[in-house]
């Protein structure tokens, strides 16, 4: 079964790789054959997000088979999400935002997580239960890159992970940031392609944004 080591932190989930895949699976039958073709471009983690029926196969099933691969749950909005994906072996867990519940939730499966922050007052709050490693959602609809800089300043203590609305030709000026580690993608694996089972395709947009 996949998993990060016993040691691992959020932010060493922030040096896993430029880009974080975000992917709704449809059918848990893609998920293993889609983390082939994400490892094989040299991109070694992944973020299922929990939106459909087949998300905690398809993460169950990735835990299993591809070894090579840090499997993560995302969208976790509710504490029986963090369990639930923690039981299905994912590695770690990203939520959108964070509220109480859900943060207590994610802290007791012991995995390193990405709390999700959009305003100063909520990334203040996160830094204030010692979580420092960020997912900053929406992205660009939440100030995007000017913003970021913005606030690097009076917290420079966090680093984020920024994700929505992040495109291969804007992910390099998020990864210019002095605090981001890493951004969320959902283009690395389209729907299209995933439909067709075109992992070539996938195999390449993931060699594309490993070179980030």
């Amino acid at each position: 079964m996949t998993t990060t080591p016993a040691h691992a932190t959020a932010a060493d989930l922030l040096a896993l790789s430029p880009v974080i895949p975000v992917v709704v699976v449809d059918d848990a039958e893609h998920a293993v054959p889609l983390a082939e073709a994400l490892l094989r471009g040299g991109v070694p983690v992944i973020e299922l997000t929990l939106r459909t029926p087949a998300a905690l196969a398809a993460i169950e099933r990735v835990a299993a088979e591809v070894p090579g691969i840090v499997i993560g749950a995302g969208t976790v909005t509710a504490p029986e999400h963090a369990e639930q994906a923690a039981k299905a072996g994912a590695a770690f867990l990203v939520t959108p935002g964070s509220t109480d519940r859900v943060l207590n939730a994610a802290e007791d499966t012991g995995l390193p997580f990405l709390p999700g922050a959009a305003t100063v007052s909520e990334a203040m709050r996160l830094a204030e239960r010692g979580l420092t490693s960020l997912k900053f959602f929406p992205a660009e609809a939440a100030g995007g890159v000017d913003y970021l800089k913005s606030i690097g300043g009076p917290l420079p203590g966090l680093r984020f992970c920024p994700t929505g609305g992040i495109t291969p030709a804007t992910a390099p000026h998020y990864l210019a940031l002095p605090n981001v580690g890493c951004v969320g993608g959902s283009w690395l694996a389209p729907k299209d392609a995933l439909a067709s089972g075109d992992w070539g395709r996938i195999e390449e947009l993931a060699r594309a944004a490993s070179a980030l």
